[in-house]
């Protein structure tokens, strides 16, 4: 947790911003894995502890922006509960910690809320994800659950993007603490990537990692031979020379803060001559992501310019033919690279995705497109200075996907398919690192850049 001041101070600009009725923030419950005292590891909602602070489940937080009063709702532990976890700090007590002076049993919510309804305050909530709080907030609102999504607060869902899209210099240094957790996940996974080694062996490693200065890894690691799939999350391959491991992994800090890091490496330690020339295409677009990302630059824009550099190297290679900026305004080049260029970081590793991505990637000036590829870039928006971004192109030969656009006759007079035919076998590569949003431009979060070039890649591999 930060100091008090802190969420004080949060709360207070929150208040502001969406000006008037009843600000509702739900907390998270527990979640049985198989039966009810089995759960699984407990992971609090991101904008109750940007606000609340607190990371314990059972626990609601409300800001009546109309008077300024704050109130903190959960249940005090009993006997039992004492005896299986121990003494436990009361609800007064947490909410003093983080500058509240009023707390109730978690009953009393109904009973402020109805209050609010009956003198026709508005209710201001948020997109509910988890369905125990779809139950709860139709309890107290009388919105049907399927309805909950319709009616949540747009004015609250834009004041907390903006409040928590720049990031606190508290924020930054957390987010530099994960990082470096980062780097030890990423140059393990170097040092134990050999052929007959078990995919699943080193996924369980740096989850373990993770772990050990967290609370666990921030998404699901995908770690695998077979990299042409993005979001791969198979590990039941043995590694096997002359192949590629794509490792896409981050951890999660106890309050929260992510990493988010990918780095594609050959087995036996030595990228073959074919690895290289394809890896030198996306090391280029990644560099001339941070070359380019700066303070009221659109990242739609950056993302833009990073697919030519991609569809020029390709077409060096002999798989992209004709005008480089006419194939990627057709999104030709999207058969190599069908996601976007990043998303936004920070106490999620998409951070505010609950919120809706058209709220947090996009706004009135930059909206989503439907283009294929294009309309997968999740964040798209003018960059300002403490934005946390990541910046992962990649290039990917997709089986399913050459087939496809090559029997509909997709692009081609852009895509040479005989010679594209040939990389069937490859692959996918994938480079990504966190970036911090500065005054001049970019920098890399962490103390140290995981290693990224193909000679520091072989020399970490073969020490």
């Amino acid at each position: 947790m930060f100091d008090s001041a802190t969420y004080q101070k949060r709360r207070c600009n929150l208040r502001e911003k969406v000006g008037d009725g009843l600000i509702l923030i739900l907390g998270n419950n527990e979640a049985p894995a198989n039966y009810p005292d089995n759960t699984y590891k407990f992971r609090q909602d991101s904008s109750f502890v940007y606000f609340f602070g607190h990371s314990h489940p059972g626990y609601a937080g409300i800001i009546d922006a109309n008077s300024g009063e704050e109130y903190f709702f959960g249940d005090d532990v009993d006997m039992d509960d004492i005896i299986w976890m121990g003494p436990q700090p009361s609800v007064k007590d947490l909410a003093a910690q983080v500058g509240i002076e009023k707390s109730f049993p978690f009953a009393k919510l109904k009973e402020i809320v109805g209050n609010a309804i009956a003198r026709h305050q508005k209710i201001h909530f948020l997109p509910p994800y988890r369905y125990d709080n779809m139950l709860l907030l139709e309890e107290l609102t009388g919105i049907r659950t399927s309805m909950l999504k319709q009616h949540a607060s747009v004015e609250l869902i834009k004041a907390i993007v903006s409040l928590r899209s720049s990031k606190e210099p508290c924020e930054i240094a957390e987010i530099d603490k994960a990082c470096n957790v980062g780097y030890e996940m990423h140059t393990t996974a170097m040092r134990l990537c050999k052929p007959g080694v078990s995919e699943q062996y080193i996924a369980g490693a740096l989850d373990g990692i993770a772990t050990s200065y967290g609370r666990m890894t921030s998404f699901a690691t995908i770690l695998t031979q077979n990299g042409q799939t993005l979001h791969n999350h198979d590990h039941s391959h043995t590694l096997e020379t002359g192949r590629l491991m794509l490792t896409d992994a981050g951890a999660e800090l106890m309050n929260y803060y992510c990493s988010d890091h990918t780095r594609t490496i050959p087995v036996g330690g030595k990228f073959t001559s074919r690895q290289r020339d394809v890896y030198s295409i996306v090391l280029a677009c990644h560099d001339k992501a941070l070359e380019l990302a700066r303070p009221g630059v659109t990242y739609k824009s950056v993302h833009l310019d990073v697919c030519k550099v991609l569809a020029q190297g390709l077409k060096d290679l002999g798989l992209v033919k004709g005008n480089i900026d006419e194939a990627v305004a057709a999104g030709a080049h999207a058969l190599f690279m069908p996601h976007g260029l990043g998303h936004m970081m920070g106490l999620d590793v998409h951070d505010m995705e609950d919120l809706g991505q058209c709220y947090v990637g996009y706004d009135d000036e930059v909206r989503p497109s439907d283009q294929f590829g294009l309309a997968s870039l999740r964040m798209g928006r003018r960059l300002q200075e403490g934005f946390v971004i990541t910046d992962e192109p990649g290039c990917y030969f997709i089986p399913a996907l050459i087939d496809k656009w090559r029997a509909e006759h997709l692009h081609t007079d852009f895509l040479n398919f005989d010679a594209i035919d040939r990389f069937k076998d490859f692959g996918g590569i994938r480079l990504e690192d966190d970036i911090l949003i500065t005054p001049e431009g970019s920098r890399f979060t962490g103390d140290k850049r995981i290693p990224i070039t193909i000679d520091e890649v072989e020399a970490i591999m073969n020490e």
